[in-house]
């Protein structure tokens, strides 16, 4: 670790090259924030109703037109007198006789109800487009069941695309995983804005996810690899709100757009543009961190040699410590060749894994708490803008929090504070939300929903910095694996009727509990350089409590 960091400060430390390139990384930020944020909106569920079919309506009805014809086909619910979803009125198959006289007939009234026959009439448009995958084949009513489907195939290529992508930057590099998933980003996203059923855009989008999630990484990592210890936190959070600027600009480019095929293209098209800029090496070199973990001295010298020619520092200078040269030299001279560490070789070590799976802990507990927070803010059918922008106010404002609080206090205080903000509102919530004012409901809402936000962000931070260079890639991506897959979790209860969303909330509230113990355990990685090896990441330690600097009570005679 001691000759990596010296390696570091002989190419001219955290200069002016580094700088720029680490601000620069924040812009592809913007187009992955955004491609990653469409599937609310292709997902979003419009108010409908059946269409009338006169057809089924008695001689004496089918007539009708507008809004008598929608009155005498569909029934209405509750006293606002909504038009029933799923419904049309059932009228019997033999009229009644007209009575002889001079009266009229009586209106035919209905006996039952039956199945829409004709399709669904869409309240349009909804976030913004007036045609999305739902409207387009009608995923409503014995089909809406397809609608959380088609969200939990989104999720679970996040989850892939972490896992896998992520050990493939450790093996392959950060910069080979960042090009290639955009490559790919851009093929399969041209390839779901034209696909022509359902179940082709469900594996589309799986892959799809995937691969931006592999590139959101990549750029994560290597972004951090470049900052030294006390920019750190300024530079991952400033990324983090150029991905809620990405995700801000969604709803407008949709109402420009108004087609979810259009919305899907033109998103793959600036992820696409992404390759113009940050797919050459001046704008996204390989980490030097993890070419020098890894032994591949001769391709690290080339870049160090770079940044310390752009910082105006020669590589041969050795007046005051050992020059660039020299130092890579001898480490040429311990690493003939290159050395991978797989994901498994966390089993073999002694803190590590412990550190990694508490945060995993803590990141499953803070993405599933998200989505039941925002479950309690939003009505059973809620309207799209109101959460969507909600939730993305509050992760900025979480990004703020952070960065204005985690490097004067801390890492280990600012979780522990968090994940105890959020599971106290949890715990409030689910023991009293009927005996609550609205108020304090909503006001918890928002105060749990703001630190679980806050939990996820500072664990994905904590994990890449506690996790060796080794490894960084994969160990992140299992953290944020497990955000994903607490996610996950509320749709996969809303296939089900949302039967079992109680006890899923009860489940994340213990844990959020259990995690409160757990993040003692932790090592405060504040200000401390990044571990390169196992070895290193295992000396790792927690801060000593004050007791253990008591000075030892004398033995009585």
């Amino acid at each position: 670790m001691e000759q990596e960091a010296r390696v570091l400060r002989a190419a001219g430390g955290f200069g002016r090259t580094r700088r720029l390139l680490a601000a620069a990384s924040w812009l592809p930020c913007v187009a992955l924030g955004l491609a990653l944020s469409c599937e609310p909106l292709l997902s979003a569920r419009p108010a409908h109703h059946c269409r009338p079919d006169p057809a089924l309506l008695p001689p004496a009805l089918r007539s009708l037109r507008g809004p008598a014809l929608l009155e005498a086909s569909v029934p209405r619910l509750g006293s606002a007198r909504t038009p029933s979803p799923c419904l049309l009125l059932h009228y019997p198959t033999s009229a009644p006789r007209a009575r002889p006289g001079p009266s009229a007939a009586p209106r035919p009234s209905p006996d039952g109800t039956q199945p829409c026959s004709r399709g669904w009439l869409y309240a349009l448009p909804v976030a913004g487009l007036r045609l999305n995958p739902v409207t387009q084949w009608n995923l409503v009513c014995e089909d809406s069941w397809k609608v959380p489907l088609q969200q939990t195939c989104h999720l679970l290529g996040w989850l892939l695309g972490y896992l896998l992508l992520g050990a493939g930057c450790d093996r392959f590099g950060r910069r080979a995983v960042f090009v290639a998933s955009l490559v790919l980003a851009t093929v399969l996203g041209a390839s779901a804005a034209a696909a022509a059923s359902f179940p082709a855009l469900l594996v589309l989008w799986l892959l799809h996810g995937g691969t931006l999630t592999g590139a959101l990484l990549a750029l994560y990592v290597a972004r951090l690899e470049l900052c030294d210890p006390p920019h750190r936190l300024a530079f991952t959070m400033g990324a983090g709100l150029f991905s809620v600027i990405g995700a801000l600009l969604l709803p407008g480019l949709a109402m420009l757009a108004q087609d979810w095929r259009l919305l899907q293209g033109l998103s793959t098209l600036v992820t696409g543009l992404l390759l113009l800029f940050w797919g050459f090496p001046a704008l996204f070199p390989e980490s030097p961190c993890w070419l020098l973990a890894t032994g591949q001295v001769a391709q690290a010298k080339r870049i160090l040699c770079h940044f310390a020619e752009a910082s105006g520092v020669d590589p041969e200078d050795s007046s005051e410590e050992k020059s660039l040269t020299t130092e890579l030299a001898e480490l040429a001279a311990v690493s003939n060749r290159p050395k991978y560490c797989p994901i498994l070789g966390l089993l073999h070590t002694r803190v590590v894994w412990r550190n990694m799976l508490i945060l995993a802990v803590s990141s499953l507990t803070g993405g599933g708490l998200q989505a039941s927070f925002l479950r309690s803010l939003a009505p059973r059918e809620p309207a799209f803008y109101l959460p969507y922008f909600l939730e993305a106010g509050l992760e900025a404002a979480a990004f703020v929090l952070l960065l204005l609080t985690v490097d004067r206090y801390g890492r280990r205080p600012i979780l522990l504070l968090a994940t105890m903000a959020s599971g106290l509102a949890s715990l409030l919530l689910l023991a009293g939300a009927q005996y609550l004012p609205g108020w304090t409901t909503l006001s918890l809402s928002v105060l749990g929903l703001l630190a679980s936000q806050a939990v996820s962000v500072l664990s994905s931070l904590f994990a890449a910095e506690v996790c060796p260079t080794v490894i960084r890639g994969a160990g992140l991506g299992l953290v944020l694996g497990a955000g994903t897959l607490g996610r996950a979790a509320t749709p996969l209860t809303d296939m089900d009727g949302r039967h079992g969303f109680f006890l899923q909330h009860v489940v994340l509230t213990s844990l959020a509990i259990l995690t409160l113990l757990c993040v003692l355990l932790l090592p405060e990685s504040c200000g401390c350089a990044l571990p390169p090896s196992l070895e290193d990441a295992d000396h790792l330690r927690r801060p000593p409590r004050p007791q253990d600097q008591l000075p030892l009570l004398q033995p009585l005679p």
